[in-house]
């Protein structure tokens, strides 16, 4: 059996609903009527009070909520040098309460890509000081620099050969996590779209259709995370969350984790694997067969996206199913994605999030004596 170190029986993906001070102080300061030091200030108190709140719940997973990030993974691309951000994409029309035809920015490649500064030390040095358990830093994975826009988001004149720019990726990557885990930093977790966009059949033609294999691609990708993290040390554990989009409680990719589980599970070397399970849309267990015994599953079982509360008893019942295809023991439980992976927020209350967070607690102890 893997032994858990974290991550934890109870664990949690990472955003979290932002106070209502975070919100409209950042307002303030987006449109420059609060300068840039008096928000990390207000910043600084709501993550303390956040934090402590969480550990309160029994969780011994902490981040900051991602408090100081308008979208999960932009805030820290954009300070690689090289990437840009512009235009959109379209969330899914069908989403369950989808509001709008959400437009989030993408990426692309516009010049040699370098790491220039240290993008999530500070925040981590803070988070460190306020807690009293595990911190955790969750980063877009190295794969959301490529995915959406493929080869043609990529400046040829920069990079005519592909394989330069992986290699560049992954140094960018390679020294941001060597500068976290000389601050301290033990427990990381790379969040990635993109291996579960390559689960949903449309996401797959239009990829195709980019020019790239999504038959290859998962291996290109598993590749890139090997290259960054291999060379880690023991003490460091490195998790994986597999999204299919999350924004003010929209989706924007469905389908089970067959097209991907062999390469994903065997062939991307990390420890954990936070993966959704919330519905219908993430397929059924059986991807869960690939695991290998060395390795964690986090079962995102519990619904970030929707008010209603599952109850421990339904939980246990879809963890028991879980275990049909591997170890009990080398599972554990948390939400299937984060609350505010981008500032906006899901569809639920700061009162239902803490409600989410005790149950996932109280399913932890109920199945294996320990949160």
């Amino acid at each position: 059996m893997y032994k858990i170190k974290p991550p934890f029986r109870a664990d949690h993906v990472g955003s979290l609903l932002r106070t209502e001070a975070v919100k409209e102080n950042r307002l303030r300061w987006k449109i420059g009527t609060l300068d840039a030091e008096a928000l990390r200030a207000i910043e600084d108190a709501a993550i303390a009070e956040t934090v402590k709140k969480v550990e309160s719940i029994g969780i011994k997973s902490i981040t900051d909520g991602e408090f100081r990030r308008d979208y999960f993974h932009l805030d820290f691309l954009k300070e690689l040098q090289g990437v840009s951000v512009t235009g959109g994409i379209e969330a899914n029309p069908n989403a369950k309460a989808a509001e709008d035809h959400f437009t989030p920015p993408k990426l692309s490649v516009s010049g040699k890509l370098k790491h220039v500064k240290d993008i999530q030390v500070p925040d981590f040095n803070y988070l460190k000081s306020v807690t009293t358990q595990t911190p955790k830093v969750s980063i877009p994975s190295p794969t959301m620099v490529h995915f959406r826009g493929g080869r043609k988001s990529i400046d040829i004149n920069s990079y005519p050969d592909m394989d330069e720019f992986f290699h560049d990726l992954s140094a960018c990557y390679k020294a941001e996590i060597d500068a976290l885990y000389k601050n301290g930093c033990r427990y990381l977790q790379l969040d990635d779209t993109n291996l579960a966009y390559l689960c949903d059949p449309k996401m797959r033609a239009a990829a195709a259709e980019r020019g790239d294999d999504p038959n290859e691609l998962p291996r290109t990708y598993a590749a890139l995370i090997n290259s960054v993290i291999d060379n880690r040390p023991d003490d460091l554990t490195v998790g994986i969350h597999l999204c299919r989009g999350n924004y003010r409680s929209t989706w924007f990719a469905e389908g089970g984790y067959e097209p991907v589980a062999e390469i994903l599970f065997n062939s991307i070397n990390v420890d954990a694997y936070f993966l959704e399970y919330d519905d219908e849309r993430s397929g059924d267990f059986a991807p869960l067969r690939f695991v290998p015994d060395n390795k964690v599953v986090v079962l995102g079982i519990v619904s970030s996206k929707i008010a209603a509360l599952e109850t421990v008893d339904e939980l246990c019942k879809r963890i028991d199913e879980a275990a049909k295809y591997m170890p009990l023991g080398n599972m554990c439980v948390s939400p299937q994605c984060g609350f505010s992976s981008t500032h906006h927020g899901n569809a639920m209350t700061h009162d239902d999030q803490w409600r989410k967070l005790e149950l996932v607690v109280n399913t932890a102890i109920k199945v294996w004596g320990e949160s």
